[in-house]
């Protein structure tokens, strides 16, 4: 049996789930999160906890268990507290902006990026070279950061582009470092 699975899942003060059948929904401070889970697992609330339970003893329902209890906990925590992702740009002209809601962004290409923001989601842009995404999705706030980075990925030569906060960007030496 999933360790992750059989723990339950805390449900915090301001916090409100409504489960039906195999959709739950959990509401709170930040917002609303509505999401449908497979058959395989049974879910219920019992004394301010999530439980997940499997219903049989197949494949799916193992790999499903403490699958379901992670996305639970993460909606949990989503609509309480939310998630953010903070993103660097480092290279000479590299810079970003609000623009409104969306974001602008300056990649040394001929061209502004534009960036709109979807819906849950919301930018902050504390200096020229730092973005940090907000939202009360993890999935979404991780998808969304992950779209900006592919504008320009990390180079391994000069270490430019756009790079998660505390990445480690591995550097090559280039053409000086070859002959020796």
């Amino acid at each position: 049996m999933s360790r992750i699975g059989k723990q339950p899942v805390a449900i915090p003060a301001g916090v409100t789930v409504t489960i039906n059948g195999s959709q739950v929904t959990v509401k709170g401070a930040k917002g609303e999160l509505v999401r449908e889970f497979p058959a395989h697992v049974r879910i219920s609330e019992q004394d301010n906890h999530i439980i997940v339970e499997r219903v049989d003893d197949s494949r799916e329902a193992r790999s499903f268990h403490g699958l379901v209890r992670s996305l639970l906990a993460n909606m949990v925590e989503g609509v309480s507290t939310g998630f953010q992702k903070k993103l660097q740009l480092v290279g000479v002209g590299y810079r970003a902006a609000l623009k409104g809601k969306n974001l602008e962004l300056q990649l040394g290409y001929s061209h502004p990026v534009l960036v709109e923001a979807t819906e849950g989601i919301s930018f902050e842009v504390p200096s020229q070279t730092e973005i940090i995404v907000h939202g009360i999705s993890k999935e979404h706030v991780g998808q969304v950061a992950a779209d900006i980075r592919k504008w320009r990925k990390p180079e391994p030569y000069k270490g430019k582009g756009i790079r998660y906060d505390g990445e480690y960007v591995r550097r090559k030496l280039g053409k000086a470092g070859k002959g020796e």
